[in-house]
Formats: structure tokens, sequence, C-alpha cells
């Protein structure tokens, strides 16, 4: 399977501003790349691309005042198999779990486990502890939280979303993350394309998506709270405790957002990538 991606975006600059983004496909998925497009930049500025200790592709740039218009597009290829599944994974003992996942235990910006502990135990004790755990944790975020793209808030954590029972992509993942970490399991925030391949059109304009990743079983597995379903045609763009480890453009100074668009979409041929 082919997946066509990419994005065109514009932000506008008041001062001299320096901004990082991370907004490429993930190091551990560019072997999955058939063709990729250089970076289009709408000013004649030096643009410098690193990668992170958690495998982020990060560009760094020094723009001018005014409009700094990116974009990149590609092609990608995806085996075309949904997210895996595997309803007898375990969840490790904190004892036995590589030291890697440690961090994705602990609270983060977004995910204050502090607030959320006693809930967590409350409600999913009672339920088995590996694979259905983190579904039934999945199950209940989507059922109790309300998608709205008029809703969503920057500031908004975990426990908000829980109490305001409304929310994004990221606010869904978050909840679920913070839920999973509090019952010992570790889980990090991801974020990337995902277009509606195998499932009804979406009719709202496209967009990034943000997921999680659950250590199970001696390895990390895809869970979705917001679809809740295994999904088909993810491209990984990145990963972290939560999205202040991850944000799309980091400014260092002031801006506003103007054109935003996401493309994201399965293709017969790369005859239908653009030049």
């Amino acid at each position: 399977m082919l997946i066509r991606y990419g994005y065109d975006i514009e932000v506008e600059l008041f001062q001299t501003t320096t901004i990082v983004t991370a907004m490429d496909v993930h190091s551990s998925r560019r072997n999955s790349i058939v063709r990729e497009g250089e970076l289009q930049v709408s000013q004649l500025i030096p643009v410098e691309t690193f990668v992170d200790p958690d495998g982020n592709v990060l560009r760094r740039m020094t723009g001018d005042p005014g409009v700094l218009r990116l974009r990149i597009e590609g092609l990608f290829e995806d085996g075309g198999a949904p997210d895996e599944t595997n309803l007898s994974a375990e969840v490790w003992p904190v004892a036995e779990l590589p030291s890697e996942a440690l961090p994705f235990l602990r609270g983060s910006r977004y995910c204050e486990t502090d607030f959320l502990s006693k809930f967590a135990w409350d409600t999913f004790a009672s339920t088995p502890n590996g694979w259905a755990r983190v579904q039934a944790i999945c199950d209940y975020v989507h059922r109790h939280l309300t998608f709205s793209y008029p809703a969503a808030q920057s500031t908004r954590t975990a426990g908000d979303a829980l109490k305001e029972q409304i929310g994004v992509c990221r606010d869904f993942t978050h909840l679920a993350v913070a839920l999973c970490r509090c019952l010992n399991i570790p889980a990090r925030y991801c974020n990337g394309y995902l277009g509606d391949i195998g499932v009804p059109a979406d009719p709202a304009p496209m967009d990034f998506n943000a997921w999680f990743e659950a250590f199970l079983g001696g390895r990390w597995y895809t869970f979705d709270a917001r679809h809740n379903r295994p999904r088909i045609g993810r491209i990984l763009i990145a990963r972290g405790r939560d999205a202040a480890d991850v944000p799309m453009i980091t400014s260092f100074g002031p801006h506003s957002l103007g054109n935003f668009t996401v493309i994201t979409e399965e293709v017969r041929n790369d005859k239908m990538l653009a030049a």
C-alpha cells in the first residue's frame, strides 16, 4: 500500500524568531519512505535537521518577520495490516521492566498521575491485568469523552479531560496514557499521520492524529482511545511522554498560525506524488 503524506503550513512571525518543528516522519519509520521531497521554505534561511534522544526528527530555523511557509510531501509504503492485537500480552512487574520504559510510568505535564491514581485503581483494578486492562481504559475514555474541534485547548490536561468529558485526539490520548501509568503500565504519547483508510471518510479537514503505545509482554503496542479500533496506515512522526515533549511547532517568539493543511491518503501508484 502506498500512502501520500505531507503538510502545507504558514505561520506569521512578528519579529525575527527561531522555531523548531517536529513534523517529519520518525527515524524508526524512514526506511518505509519511497520518496520524499525537500522541505520547501518560503524564506531563504538555513534549516538544521537533527534527531533527538527519542528518535524524533527535528528541524530548527530562524525566520524573519512576515509569513513563513513550510511544505513537504512524500510517499510511504505500508504493509496494509491494521494495528497489531495481542490479547495474551501481560503487564510486566515494574522490577522487570527495561530501563527505557521507566520514564513512561512517571507523571508529566499533561498526564498528572498523582491526581488520577485513586480514580484509576477504583475504576480498573478489577479488570484483568494485561491487554484487557489497557483496552478497558481505551473503552472508558472513548465512551466518556466527546470529540470536538471547537473545544480544543492547548492547556487541557488528562484530569481536565476527565472532568470536562470533551476534547480532541490529544486529550483522549493524554487521559488514556495517564490512566495506564497510574496502573503501572508504561505508556508513551505518539502523533503522526492517520488517513481514512479502511474506514468511512471523515468529512472534517485532515489533521495530524495522536495515539499511544503501551508496554505489554516485553514490547510496545499501539492503542487509540479516540478511534478505539485497529487502524491501517499510521505514519509515526514523534514519540514522547506527552504532547509537551513533541509539539509540532515550538516558537521562541510570538507568531500566529495561518494556513494549516495536512495530507494523508492512499494512492494507487506513485504518479500521484506531486513534484
